[in-house]
């Protein structure tokens, strides 16, 4: 495997997020990481992304520990795309994706350098936006500028939390098949939290669901989305069935011991 995560334990002062998690990843697999909020979903992936230091445990990417990568050697293994991103100087779509290639440039831009950012940019159909700001984009249009600001720096793995956070559902379907398309052609482990499940069903090689900071259930779509996962998961009596792309599931009705707690909250603020 590309990616091994063994014994990850992971915390705020006293507070701990992860316990003992353990993972395998391949790459050329499009790998989502699902769970209700507070599961630990952005924490793992932090910690992949190794910004934030483990407790215990280790995270190896083709054995090697990410600690003892430097920076920018990591930069050319691994990119992460963070769920808001500072917008900070006001740049156009081509230079914010020409940062990406930060880690090979020593005395200035090179041909190639301009040669890799203009294709990514003609693959993820953004050409006619490079001398356009980014803060005139629209929310799925920034999205994708900023994926492939990270495909520039030509990774073997790509991070990305909650990519189709916000986008309407054009944009979402646009994203993820980008992603899809660049795991299976460029043989990249793409990692990517998602909340709707559906999505993940329908886009994901294999699946990691926490519940409180655990793996509760980890394998393909099929075995991780089973109404008894998604009643002691998130709460909710699920109907789930096979359709012709991917999987329907229709929350139903939460569960009685949700349904009870709500009721003890209300009766305790009137």
């Amino acid at each position: 495997m590309f990616v091994n995560i063994e014994g990850l334990s992971l915390g705020y002062r006293s507070n701990i997020i992860l316990h003992n998690i353990h993972m395998s990843l391949g790459k050329g697999e499009v790998t989502s990481i699902v769970g209700p909020n507070g599961a630990g979903k952005t924490t793992l992936l932090k910690s992949m992304a190794s910004i934030l230091p483990p407790q215990k445990g280790v995270v190896k990417i083709d054995g090697v520990d990410v600690r003892s990568i430097r920076s920018t050697d990591l930069a050319k293994i691994q990119a992460y795309v963070p769920q808001q991103a500072s917008s900070g100087f006001p740049l156009t779509v081509l230079e914010t994706v020409m940062l990406g290639r930060k880690p090979y440039i020593r005395w200035g831009v090179k041909r190639q350098d301009l040669h890799i950012v203009e294709t990514l940019l003609a693959e993820l159909r953004l050409e006619h936006y490079a001398e356009r700001y980014m803060d005139e984009l629209s929310g799925g249009e920034r999205q994708k500028v900023l994926i492939a600001r990270a495909l520039a720096q030509q990774p073997n793995m790509l991070l990305l939390d909650e990519p189709t956070s916000a986008l309407d559902i054009r944009h979402q379907l646009e994203v993820l098949e980008i992603v899809r398309g660049l795991a299976k052609r460029s043989g990249i482990l793409v990692v990517l939290i998602l909340h709707d499940l559906e999505l993940a069903a329908r886009y994901s090689d294999v699946v990691y669901m926490l519940k409180d900071g655990t793996v509760f259930a980890n394998g393909t779509p099929e075995e991780v989305f089973t109404a008894p996962n998604m009643e002691a998961v998130y709460g909710v009596r699920m109907e789930i069935e096979q359709a012709a792309h991917g999987m329907k599931m229709t929350a139903v009705e939460p569960l009685q011991v949700y349904q009870k707690e709500e009721f003890y909250v209300s009766r305790c603020t009137i």
